[in-house]
């Protein structure tokens, strides 16, 4: 069986818990802030009880960043878990002229890079605690699914939890 609904039937007078469901729908899809600040999203992450997802990144160089990004992070299992769970951090590394960041935040990301991210690996992306103790590393993109990632990481904050 097969279900084809077009718009113009959704917002028909006729069907107006359907319309009524298309629109909860709309406004249900989640969407999650990336940080830059570090220091203020480990204090953020504190005052909320959650954990930081810090997440190393070429946005416009890396094909296998933008591949997690899109595939991972932009996932709707993704959001919905992150928006209760975490706060995002992105320290990203571009490399052309019009897309360089200012010369503080070049600055935090290359400090966040000295101290998580020695190798250089693009992308790389670690959970980390309030106080910023690595709770889980995954160096480049993650194996499986966007729900085995999500399990992986609350598997690493439940262990920390115990």
């Amino acid at each position: 069986m097969k279900l084809t609904i077009n718009a113009k039937s959704v917002f028909d007078k006729k069907s107006p818990l359907l319309s009524l469901a298309a629109i909860i729908l709309l406004f249900c899809s989640f969407t999650v802030s990336w940080e830059t600040d570090f220091e203020a999203a480990k204090q953020q992450a504190k005052d909320t009880n959650r954990y930081l997802l810090l997440n190393f990144s070429g946005s416009d160089w890396c094909g296998p960043c933008r591949r997690f990004k899109q595939d991972f992070l932009d996932s709707e299992i993704f959001k919905q878990y992150a928006d209760s769970n975490l706060v995002l951090v992105n320290a990203d590394f571009p490399r052309q002229k019009k897309n360089q960041l200012p010369k503080a935040l070049q600055q935090q990301n290359d400090k966040l890079a000295e101290q998580y991210n020695t190798e250089g690996s693009f992308p790389t992306t670690l959970l980390l605690d309030v106080s910023g103790k690595v709770l889980k590393k995954w160096i480049g993109v993650p194996k499986g699914s966007v729900d085995d990632f999500v399990n992986e990481i609350d598997q690493a904050a439940h262990a920390r939890a115990n």
